[in-house]
């Protein structure tokens, strides 16, 4: 597996497990505190966002530039 792989591969492990961790802390506090769903809204805006720009980046046939450069 070549360096990049693994450390593109490290980074999104790495990444995953910081956002379970910060989408379980946001759900432990809310238990705990009255009113702290609100906290949830930036979070879903945050998501929101994510989705939408990953699913533009897949479905833009103009984004692949590097599909027809020839090998």
């Amino acid at each position: 597996m070549p360096l990049d792989k693994f450390v593109l591969l490290l980074v999104i492990v790495v990444a995953a497990a910081g956002i379970t961790v910060w989408v379980a802390s946001l759900v432990l506090t809310a238990f705990a505190v009255p009113g702290a769903w609100l906290a949830f809204i930036p979070a879903a805006l945050v998501g929101y966002v994510v989705w939408r720009v990953i699913a533009d980046r897949i479905g833009n046939a103009e984004d692949d530039h590097y599909d027809h450069i020839e090998k």
